[in-house]
């Protein structure tokens, strides 16, 4: 239990930190023989920044609970 709250508490400043990323994907369109026409796309994957404060919350339980036993 211990380790996974400093893992949650890494996690949720890693998320306060870092917003999101992106990344790009290429996506064929036409493969007519010799000619092929790719369409590259951006992608972004973000999350809320009250998630990072989830995540450390929850480590900071995590770490009390162990700490009782």
């Amino acid at each position: 239990m211990k380790l996974i709250g400093i893992i949650l508490i890494i996690i949720g400043i890693a998320m306060f930190t870092f917003t999101g990323f992106s990344f790009k994907t290429e996506e064929t369109v036409i493969d007519a023989g010799p000619i092929a026409i790719n369409k590259t796309e951006d992608n972004n994957i973000g999350w809320p920044p009250y998630a990072g404060g989830i995540a450390i919350a929850s480590g900071i339980i995590l770490l009390a609970i162990s700490r009782k036993k």
